[in-house]
C-alpha cells in the first residue's frame, strides 16, 4: 500500500489538471445543466411572490422581503451577506380605486383605473368633471387654458405596435405618466387619466411613478391610469359626445421616508478581490400583483448566478457580488445608495449586469462599454449560439446599475424576449403564473455565463487572443 500512495498523489494532481482544464464551452455547459436541473431561482420566486406578494417600497412586504433573500443568501455559503440602510419613500394606495363614465345624470359606465405611484388622493367624494382627450403635451399647449381649465385630461397616446421593441414603445409614450400632471396642471386642469402602458387591450390598469415636480402640495391634481380597453371606450364616447363627465375616486396618500435596505452577497475573489462583479435586481415592486416578472425574477435569477457559479465549480478571480436593490420603482434610492457607498470606499467596480426586463425567454444582452470591451463580447457569441442567444447590442445596462457607471465599468442588461412584457407589467396580473419555470433558468444561466466570461477575461481583450477556449 506504500508503494500506491505516490501514484494516488499522482491521479489527484493528473484530475485537478483535467478538471482546470475545461473548456469555455464545456464550464458553460455545466451552467446551463445545474440552472435547469436543479436550479433554485423558480423556488424562491414562488416564495418570493406566493407567500410574501407585492413588495412596494416601504410597505411590510418589503421588510418580509429583505429578511427572506438575506436568509436564503446565507445558506448559499457566501463569504459574505449584509444589509445596506437605505432611506425610502412610502406611499400607500389605500382602498381600491373606483371611476365611471357619465354620459347623463344617473347613467354611468363603470371603467377600470388605479392610481398612479406618488398621486395624491382625490377628495373623500371624488373627483367629477369634463374630460378632454389629448395626445401629446403639444396637443395640450394648442388646447390652452381656455378649453383645459376645471377638465380633466385624457392622456391616450398608446404605445407604437409597429416597434419590434417594445422597450422602444414603452419609452416612446411613458411621459404622459410620469410628466402628465406637470403639464395638465400648467392649464388648469383638476385630474388626470393616462392610457396604460400596454400594447394588449384588456381590462388591467397598469400603475408606475408619477412626479409633481416642484408644484406646491395644495396645487397638486390626482393622476391615475385607465385600462387598454376602457380607455378605447372614453375615447369613442368623447368622439360622440364632448360633454360627458368622468368621475374618480382615489385613496392613495405620501407618507414620511422609512428606513429599508439594498441586500448583498459575496464571493471574494481568489486573485483580484479588489476587483468587483456585479449582478442585481431591484427587490422592490408594485402593488397591484406580486411583482413576479418586474422584478421577482430579476432578482432570483441573481441570486442563482452566485450558486451557480459554485455549483459548476467555478472559483471567481474577482469578486461577485449579487445586489437585491430596494426602490427602484419610485425613487431609485437603492441603486443610488450602493453607487454613493462603492465611491465613499473607492471600490473598483469593473462590471454589472441587471436583469430588470421580466423572466422571459432569454434573448442577449444590451452593453453600455467602450467598442473594446464590446468587441471582446463579439468574441463570445459563438459559445452562446447553442442556447439560442443571438441577441448583442449596445445600449442600456438598467436603472439601478446606472450610477455605478465610469469609462471604465462594463454595464449590461439581460434583454429578454419581451412581447409580452408590458401585458404584465406593473399591473394586477404581474403574478407567479405567467413566469415560465424553463425560461426564468434559462435566464439565470445566461446571466451566470456572462459573469463566468467577464470574470475569466477581465473587462479588457487580451491582445491577439486567438483561442477563448482554453
Amino acid at each position: 500500500m506504500i508503494h500506491l500512495r505516490p501514484l494516488i498523489f499522482l491521479l489527484a494532481i493528473l484530475l485537478s489538471v483535467q478538471s482546470n482544464s475545461q473548456t469555455d464551452e464545456q464550464v458553460i455547459r455545466e451552467i446551463y445543466t445545474q440552472s435547469l436541473t436543479k436550479g433554485k431561482s423558480y423556488d424562491w420566486l414562488n416564495y418570493l411572490s406566493n407567500q410574501i406578494g407585492g413588495r412596494l417600497s416601504g410597505s411590510l412586504n418589503a421588510e418580509k422581503a429583505v429578511a427572506y433573500t438575506k436568509e436564503e443568501l446565507e445558506k448559499l455559503g457566501l463569504d459574505k451577506v449584509w444589509l445596506q440602510p437605505v432611506m425610502v419613500p412610502k406611499w400607500v394606495r389605500g382602498v381600491k380605486e373606483y371611476a365611471y363614465i357619465e354620459t347623463k345624470p344617473g347613467k354611468t359606465t363603470t371603467v377600470n383605473i388605479c392610481a398612479l405611484g406618488g398621486s395624491i388622493a382625490t377628495q373623500a367624494l371624488g373627483l367629477k368633471a369634463n374630460i378632454i382627450e389629448v395626445k401629446s403635451f403639444d396637443e395640450l399647449k394648442k388646447l390652452g387654458k381656455e378649453n383645459v381649465e376645471g377638465k380633466i385630461v385624457f392622456y391616450n397616446r398608446p404605445m407604437q405596435a409597429d416597434l419590434i421593441t417594445t422597450f422602444e414603445a414603452y419609452g416612446g409614450c411613458v411621459d404622459q405618466r410620469y410628466s402628465g400632471a406637470v403639464e395638465a396642471t400648467k392649464y388648469g386642469a383638476v385630474g388626470v387619466i393616462v392610457r396604460s402602458m400596454n400594447l394588449r387591450l384588456d381590462d388591467f390598469p397598469h400603475t408606475g411613478s408619477m412626479t409633481y415636480d416642484n408644484i406646491p402640495v395644495e396645487k397638486r391634481i390626482p393622476s391615475a391610469a385607465i385600462s387598454t380597453n376602457d380607455a378605447e371606450l372614453l375615447s369613442t364616447m368623447l368622439q360622440l359626445d364632448k360633454s360627458i363627465k368622468f368621475y374618480f375616486k382615489q385613496n392613495c396618500k405620501q407618507l414620511k421616508d422609512v428606513l429599508s435596505y439594498n441586500v448583498i452577497g459575496e464571493i471574494t475573489g481568489s486573485e483580484f478581490p479588489n476587483e468587483y462583479m456585479l449582478v442585481g435586481g431591484h427587490l422592490d415592486s408594485w402593488d397591484l400583483g406580486d411583482g413576479s416578472h418586474d422584478d421577482g425574477a430579476g432578482v432570483v435569477q441573481s441570486m442563482d448566478v452566485l450558486r451557480l457559479l459554485k455549483a459548476s465549480g467555478v472559483k471567481p478571480k474577482r469578486s461577485i457580488r449579487v445586489v437585491l436593490f430596494m426602490n427602484e420603482e419610485n425613487g431609485l434610492r437603492g441603486g443610488n445608495k450602493y453607487a454613493k457607498v462603492a465611491k465613499q470606499k473607492n471600490e473598483n467596480h469593473v462590471f454589472a449586469l441587471e436583469s430588470d426586463a421580466g423572466g422571459f425567454t432569454p434573448r442577449g444582452f444590451s452593453f453600455d462599454c467602450s467598442d473594446a470591451n464590446f468587441n471582446q463580447v463579439l468574441n463570445w457569441k459563438p459559445l452562446f449560439k447553442p442556447y439560442l442567444i443571438h441577441y448583442f447590442e449596445k445600449g442600456y445596462g438598467g436603472a439601478d446599475i446606472g450610477p455605478l457607471k465610469t469609462d471604465a465599468v462594463v454595464l449590461a442588461g439581460l434583454v429578454p424576449d419581451s412581447q409580452r412584457y408590458f401585458d404584465h407589467h406593473h399591473a394586477s396580473n404581474d403574478t407567479f403564473e405567467h413566469v415560465n419555470k424553463r425560461e426564468l433558468e434559462l435566464g439565470a444561466a445566461t446571466m451566470t455565463a456572462l459573469v463566468y466570461l467577464f470574470d475569466k477575461y477581465g473587462v479588457n481583450p487580451i491582445p491577439n487572443q486567438k483561442n477563448i477556449k482554453n
